[in-house]
């Protein structure tokens, strides 16, 4: 797979099929593989560009000497998406869907559509009703727990805190002995995501200049944090399509993949990319090398 590199570490991208370019970005925890299934969905008309995200997968840790913020962790794909000579189409699952509303806000040019599959963005949460403060005092504490648990090297005990909040309780005993031993070690990258959250400065009213196409999609039981951020990004994206997946929790596009999938070729499938001359000169994009900001 071609890799991409920037100032602070480096990203290995999954890349599927050709023509007009789909960016899709995966939950904390997972990697780009998460997509895979998509991009059969989607066709040889589509290209889909799945990154591990900075510590997942096949990519390196953040080594970075400041803080860890969204603006770093969407430094690769920002690079990625100004490479490819055309608007791509954006997808984002939780914390990937956190890192595709900021570029879809600071980089809007270099998209076509928008898809946010219950974007993990805390921070709209400040300022909100009681029921917006309730739900940011949750996460706020598991944040801290994971915080904790990270510090006294309990990586295991972190990261079942992780899976249970947004899966249920017992989601993570349930795991086979295996997948806990893989995902534990990655607490600490975890606990980043959330420090990029926490600190991102944007508000709700910071979004209402984005006039992308966009679809948000959210599980009909999920947790009340994931509910309220869908609905003040209603607020904010009055023109935005809305569909609730039924009896899908926070983990829709695992738990129901065909469903989710089908809602987002659809999108895409209606907001066909406008071609813009390229930027680059084509090359091999496994020598490809990236760097932030081009």
């Amino acid at each position: 797979m071609p890799r991409i590199d920037f100032n602070g570490g480096s990203v290995e991208v999954l890349d599927r099929g050709n023509s007009e370019p789909v960016v899709a970005l995966h939950c904390s925890g997972s990697t780009g593989a998460q997509w895979l299934p998509l991009a059969a969905k989607l066709g040889e008309r589509r290209r889909l560009l799945a990154p591990d995200l900075v510590g997942y997968g096949g990519s390196g840790p953040w080594h970075g000497r400041a803080a860890f913020r969204l603006a770093d962790e969407a430094a690769a794909v920002r690079s990625l998406l100004g490479r490819l000579g055309r608007p791509a189409h954006l997808v984002g699952h939780s914390y990937g869907g956190a890192v595709a509303l900021h570029l879809a806000r600071t980089r809007p040019e270099r998209l076509a559509s928008l898809t946010l599959v219950e974007p993990v963005a805390f921070q709209l949460l400040r300022n909100g009703e009681a029921a917006d403060q309730a739900a940011l005092d949750e996460i706020t504490s598991v944040a801290g727990e994971l915080k904790d648990a990270l510090a006294a090297g309990d990586f295991a005990g972190g990261f079942g805190r992780f899976v249970d909040f947004w899966s249920g309780p017992g989601s993570w005993t349930g795991m086979p002995a295996e997948k806990r031993a893989a995902f534990a070690p990655q607490l600490a990258k975890v606990v980043l995501d959330f420090q990029a959250i926490f600190s991102d400065p944007s508000e709700i009213e910071d979004l209402d200049g984005i006039a992308l196409p966009t679809l948000l999609l959210q599980g009909g039981r999920t947790v009340p944090a994931s509910r309220r951020i869908c609905a003040r990004l209603r607020e904010a994206l009055p023109a935005a399509a809305f569909r609730i997946i039924d009896g899908a929790g926070h983990m829709l596009p695992i738990t129901h993949r065909d469903e989710v999938d089908r809602h987002i070729v659809a999108h895409i499938d209606a907001n066909p990319v406008q071609p813009r001359r390229p930027t680059w000169k084509a090359c091999n994009p496994q020598q490809a090398t990236v760097t932030p900001g081009a």
